[in-house]
């Protein structure tokens, strides 16, 4: 009998040592799972906050590069021109509003903004820009300080495009902005949470932009600073010591953040691995503890786990349900498994009526051939990972832009299929086309500016013959000088609503300067054809116009010139601005319609001969 109780104590022990076993290895199982998907998801997070602050950082130099393409620069030392308009801009943008200067291509300062302190050029901070613009690429400095007027340390970043003269860089135009009064650093500062930090760092590991503004000037952790310079492109988790506290980094890197900065979101170890980590041990604890208890222990123990899980699964359920993301599951044929009920709700469709579509009816009729592209793309590759942006239609048919993750889960047998994770992105996207809509037209006449009217010509010159018209106003500046800027300004807007009611649909009419305009005539062989435009033209313009209640009667002289597809888009220009200029030099067009000439200087365009 002893023995046999004693075969029931060790037979009992044993199993409870196996189940103690595999229950450590069940759980060191779901935190392995956990830790995976929770550092998934906090690269992507990360990603994304990189790639929205690279493509912010890019929208800055788009609008300095749109400065240098569109202004004619002296380029002369000293050049008060130059200068004047250096302050015109720097008063006007949202990007630079801190100075600008010009360079020569050795680092010699032509002319420069008045107001506020700029780096010498001798400072270390140039140097990467320098070699970027050296490989062809957007020159952006590290992190540098100057002194203001009262003696304050101020924190700037430099963004530098090259200035071209006959197609060859001349010149660098170099604009401004201090750290502190930037949208990237107001957008990072609401990231601000007491659990992590995040930074933008430029090469040298000097933080630039940061969730605690206090912060800016200062140099991350040396392993960071380390790792970052080791990384050329994607993303890595960083863990450190720091001051005896265990820390976790990710850093990015990418294409969208411009001159090798790198985006790091740091905190402790312990707030990173949080309740996953702590529960995974107290389940631990309490394995061990079922040993010397035994089957009772065992019993209440399981039973006390299952109400801790449950409770666990409604905590997540009611997050999910309530989170603002839609999620989906899509089969191999992209039918809808599952969806979130957020899905249903931010489309406007009855819960649970997207199970069993198709998601390719949901998308735009224009991207759904990309989008079957790529989903066959991602079925190809075991746990890839696939994000982008296209429209989807809700209920009604309206499209609105998201944001999705893909992930390929066909082999992950707990969901056997491609999850989908999407945000709606349209105030960003719509942002994105203001700013490129307004860097692309005049800002007085809403026509298309010279650069829209360039890179439409040059287009156009790819496939077809285009008539081009060059428009210059005669008798303007006696205007301005009688009646003041503001009838002037009032002038051209009528200017170009009639000649908008001239030209044909597909025809392109920009303001190219300051009372010339430009009209091109894709698929105008003819000269007869563009003859009779630029006649209804000059009879537009020379009807009397209504400005501030005086009547007011004004000239156009055009000059017209047919360009083949063999043109040079410059070339075509340039002959129409020659041709308009001989018409002026006769007298006008209005002098060719009776009307009294009113004798102006001539003045030279942008591709006007001298």
């Amino acid at each position: 009998m002893r023995l046999r109780n004693w075969l029931a104590v060790v037979v009992s022990v044993l199993l409870l040592v196996a189940v103690g076993i595999v229950g450590v290895m069940v759980n060191r199982s779901a935190l392995r799972a956990a830790d995976t998907v929770h550092r998934s998801d906090s690269l992507a997070l990360a990603v994304n906050n990189a790639t929205l602050a690279g493509q912010m950082q890019q929208l800055s130099a788009k609008e300095l590069k749109a400065f240098a393409d569109s202004y004619p620069f002296h380029l002369g030392a000293g050049y008060a021109g130059d200068r004047d308009a250096l302050e015109a801009y720097v008063a006007k943008s949202t990007s630079f509003p801190y100075g600008a200067a010009i360079t020569g291509l050795d680092g010699t300062v032509l002319n420069a903004s008045r107001g506020n302190p700029l780096p010498p050029g001798s400072d270390a901070g140039y140097q990467p820009m320098r070699a970027l613009l050296a490989a062809g690429k957007l020159g952006v400095s590290s992190l540098m300080q100057v002194k203001d007027a009262g003696g304050n340390t101020v924190a700037v970043e430099a963004f530098a495009v090259p200035i071209k003269a006959g197609g060859a860089t001349a010149a660098l135009l170099v604009g401004y902005h201090k750290f502190a009064a930037t949208t990237l650093q107001a957008y990072t500062a609401r990231l601000k949470s007491a659990a992590h930090l995040t930074t933008i760092m430029d090469t040298a590991g000097q933080v630039g932009f940061t969730s605690q503004a206090e912060r800016i000037g200062t140099r991350m952790e040396p392993a960071v600073v380390a790792a970052a310079a080791r990384l050329t492109e994607g993303s890595k988790f960083v863990e450190y010591r720091a001051g005896g506290t265990e820390m976790i980094s990710i850093v990015v890197k990418n294409d969208s953040l411009p001159g090798g900065w790198a985006y790091v979101r740091t905190q402790t170890m312990a707030s990173f691995d949080g309740a996953v980590h702590s529960r995974s041990q107290t389940i631990n604890v309490t394995l061990l503890a079922m040993l010397l208890i035994g089957a009772v222990g065992i019993s209440a123990l399981g039973y006390r786990t299952q109400v801790q899980r449950r409770r666990a699964d409604e905590r997540f359920q009611a997050l999910f349900l309530h989170a603002p993301d839609m999620v989906a599951v899509l089969d191999a044929e992209g039918r809808v498994a599952y969806s979130s009920p957020s899905a249903a709700s931010v489309l406007h469709f009855p819960a649970g009526s997207l199970q069993g579509s198709s998601v390719f009816e949901l998308v735009h009729p224009e991207d759904r051939p990309r989008m079957r592209e790529a989903f066959a793309a991602l079925l190809s590759g075991r746990d890839s990972v696939l994000r982008l942006q296209t429209r989807i239609l809700n209920r009604a048919g309206n499209a609105t832009w998201f944001e999705f993750t893909a992930s390929n889960q066909m082999q992950n047998p707990a969901l056997t299929g491609i999850v989908i994770n999407a945000r709606d992105i349209s105030e960003n996207r719509a942002f994105q086309e203001r700013l490129h809509h307004e860097a692309t037209h005049d800002a007085l006449t809403g026509l298309p500016n010279r650069r829209r009217m360039q890179d439409a010509l040059g287009t156009s010159l790819r496939d077809d013959a285009v008539a081009v018209l060059f428009v210059d106003l005669d008798g303007f500046k006696p205007v301005n000088d009688a009646h003041g800027h503001e009838a002037g300004d009032e002038l051209l807007r009528q200017v170009a609503e009639r000649l908008s009611a001239c030209v044909r649909e597909g025809d392109v009419l920009a303001r190219v300067g300051g009372d010339e305009f430009v009209v091109l005539m894709p698929g105008v062989t003819a000269q007869a054809d563009a003859d009779a435009m630029s006649q209804r033209v000059r009879l537009a313009v020379e009807r009397p116009f209504q400005v501030f209640g005086a009547d007011i009667t004004i000239g156009a002289s055009v000059g017209v010139h047919l360009a083949t597809p063999s043109d040079d888009p410059d070339q075509a220009l340039r002959a129409a601005d020659h041709a308009m200029y001989a018409v002026k030099h006769l007298g006008g067009g209005r002098r060719a319609n009776g009307v009294p000439e009113q004798r102006e200087p001539a003045r030279v365009g942008r591709h006007r001969a001298d």
